[in-house]
């Protein structure tokens, strides 16, 4: 037998199995905050419609909550994820600082850390010397070891708040969106809303063990005791200033 005879004849890795993205990639991100406008702006319309207020207040209402909340989603995230972007490239420094001037202490630390995931400690000095050979190398493995973090995939503070921005106002301009075509009543809203927490809790099943109908039928249930509570607490307070 040939030497790539024998190569081609080893016995190679099969994956038999699929898993799920458990951190949800852009999904989740973007399903939630498209479900956190439309609950909380069909809501804040429930209220406003409970207190029987003119159709035009409840339309300027619903626009208004759609950008305050759009903006504010889109604030809160980039600020979020650019500190923990910073953070991350604070520590990597530190990493980065520690392997050009205690380089020998920094490849002892990973060949204790593999040792202590169950390799044989000369086993586990060789793979940290062999990944301790080239710096820039040595110091990606030390930042997803230590920090749990990848230098080179660091999330981007722009793009979250994009996507919050652009979810957040998908979701909350369908309860609005009746009132714009001209609806006199919360009806035509509700409906287009409960369509959209059904759906958007169906997405959600995605990423979870849950089936499509139960996570739907989960988020229509929880957005519509929102918007009830909400729609009583304005139709209190509206009938004691009428």
């Amino acid at each position: 037998m040939s030497a790539v005879d024998g190569a081609t004849s080893r016995p190679r890795a099969e994956i038999h199995h699929e898993h799920r993205d458990v951190t949800g990639g852009w999904l989740r991100p973007a399903v939630f905050g498209a479900m956190d406008g439309l609950v909380s702006n069909f809501a804040l319309i429930a209220g406003v419609a409970g207190g029987r207020v003119h159709h035009q207040v409840i339309v300027l209402t619903g626009l208004a909550g759609l950008a305050a909340g759009a903006f504010s989603m889109a604030a809160g995230e980039y600020i979020s994820v650019a500190s923990q972007s910073e953070l991350a490239q604070a520590e990597i420094e530190v990493e980065r600082r520690e392997l050009e001037h205690n380089s020998a202490a920094e490849e002892l630390e990973l060949a204790q850390l593999y040792e202590a995931r169950g390799l044989e400690p000369e086993l586990a000095r060789e793979v940290a010397r062999q990944l301790s050979r080239d710096p820039e190398e040595a110091l990606g493995v030390h930042a997803r070891e230590e920090l749990g973090v990848d230098p080179d995939d660091l999330p981007s503070p722009v793009l979250a708040a994009g996507s919050s921005f652009l979810s957040f106002a998908v979701g909350a301009c369908l309860p609005v969106l009746p009132y714009l075509l001209g609806a006199e009543n919360l009806w035509p809203a509700a409906a287009l809303a409960g369509v959209g927490l059904f759906g958007a809790g169906a997405l959600v099943s995605r990423v979870t063990a849950r089936s499509w109908w139960f996570g739907g039928l989960r988020q229509l249930v929880l957005g519509g005791v929102a918007a009830a509570l909400t729609f009583a607490v304005g139709s209190l307070i509206g009938s004691n200033t009428l």
